[in-house]
């Protein structure tokens, strides 16, 4: 499995760039394998328990959060299909 493209700008080119705020992520990429790999804050302990009653996580898998801004300015490169 390989990164083959980031999805969205990267982070030096969004608003909140890390010029005014230090930070290089949140950040989403597509894979090899037509999955996508996504950094962000660890959210599991907080939103575990507040996860709607058809979804669930795998002991393996973890919440993590990404900004409003992020998965908007990736929305362009998100195929439909």
């Amino acid at each position: 499995m390989k990164i083959v493209r980031r999805i969205g700008v990267p982070p030096q080119s969004r608003k909140s760039s890390p010029s005014t705020t230090g930070q290089t992520c949140p950040d989403i990429f597509e894979l090899s394998d037509g999955n996508f790999a996504v950094i962000g804050t660890e959210a599991t302990k907080e939103l575990d328990d507040k996860l709607p009653p058809d979804a669930s996580r795998a002991d393996y898998e973890r919440i993590v959060v990404i900004s409003r801004e992020t998965l908007i300015e990736a929305k362009k490169d998100i195929p439909d299909a």
